[in-house]
């Protein structure tokens, strides 16, 4: 018998390895699936309009170019709507999550007063809204239609995203908190200190709902803001769509075709859109399935 280590190898049947293989190809294919709609969004943006137009796309780029992007970087005022679309997003989520997160801290807490009566208040808000009419009314008299705070403070709050924090803090061992407590630690110090760093994932996964809802957002625009300055790229990109479609409907077919298509520049837009926040996923997506799945745990 021979000294020394002896590796051993685990024996694979025939069955395992076919059934290994056959999960490969299925989760190789279901892969290439979800990238595929992607790929296609890219290649639309970069071929010949008229051929997007006519649905005569498929697996290819034909006629390349790259007229849409220029298109839509010429855009007026496109520069300073990115400006206020980042500023949003950035302010916003910092803003949401902060407050979202110190509101979720205070309803775990058994000395908060009234502290049932207002989570219970708090959910009910989820069901029900007063409306768009009264909505604008109240920001009217608060003085945030057309200003740059209408995108932060009447959003600031998700009772939906403070449950599934409440949820991740009562997982949490009270004893964590209790030895502070012990060593004179209050609420803002235990918050800041104990808390916080012990709930990025369900925190990571807050940051991105919120400012992917920041950052698509067009609807807020569109309502309250009336100054140009203050528009976000989403909301002047579905201007300029529109603006588009209804110029390309009074063209004659030789016109249209020739000139601009409602298609193509969509797919362009799309892309410009989308393309800046998915970069953004990658950077927490280790943090967000865990995080879905501690929030879901109870309520």
């Amino acid at each position: 018998m021979k000294t020394g280590q002896t590796k051993h190898k685990k024996q694979i049947s025939t069955g395992e390895k076919i059934i290994n293989a056959a999960s490969y190809v299925i989760f190789t294919v279901f892969t290439l699936l979800c990238l595929f709609p992607f790929y296609y969004l890219m290649i639309c943006t970069i071929s010949d309009n008229a051929l997007v137009e006519y649905g005569q796309i498929t697996f290819w780029p034909r006629g390349i170019h790259f007229d849409n992007y220029v298109d839509v970087f010429q855009v007026q005022n496109l520069m300073n709507s990115v400006k206020i679309t980042v500023l949003r997003t950035i302010v916003g989520t910092v803003a949401g999550v902060g407050a979202t997160s110190y509101m979720a801290y205070f309803f775990t807490k058994t000395e908060m007063w009234g502290r049932k009566f207002w989570y219970r208040f708090c959910v009910i808000t989820m069901y029900f809204s007063s409306g768009l009419i009264p909505s604008y009314l109240t920001n009217r008299m608060l003085g945030l239609n057309n200003t740059f705070w209408i995108y932060i403070i009447p959003g600031c709050i998700s009772v939906y995203n403070m449950i599934l924090i409440k949820t991740s803090i009562e997982a949490m061992p009270p004893s964590l908190e209790e030895s502070a407590y012990l060593d004179g630690a209050g609420f803002l110090t235990r918050y800041l200190r104990i808390v916080l760093p012990l709930q990025k994932p369900i925190l990571a996964t807050i940051t991105l709902f919120v400012a992917v809802s920041h950052w698509n957002d067009f609807f807020t625009t569109k309502i309250y803001v009336t100054n140009p300055k203050l528009y976000t790229m989403q909301f002047l990109l579905y201007e300029l769509l529109n603006n588009i479609q209804t110029a390309v409907g009074q063209m004659g077919t030789e016109d249209r075709d020739a000139y601009i298509s409602p298609a193509g520049t969509r797919m362009t837009l799309t892309a410009v859109v989308i393309i800046p926040i998915m970069c953004v996923y990658p950077f927490i997506q280790k943090y967000f399935v865990k995080g879905i799945m501690i929030g879901a745990v109870k309520g």
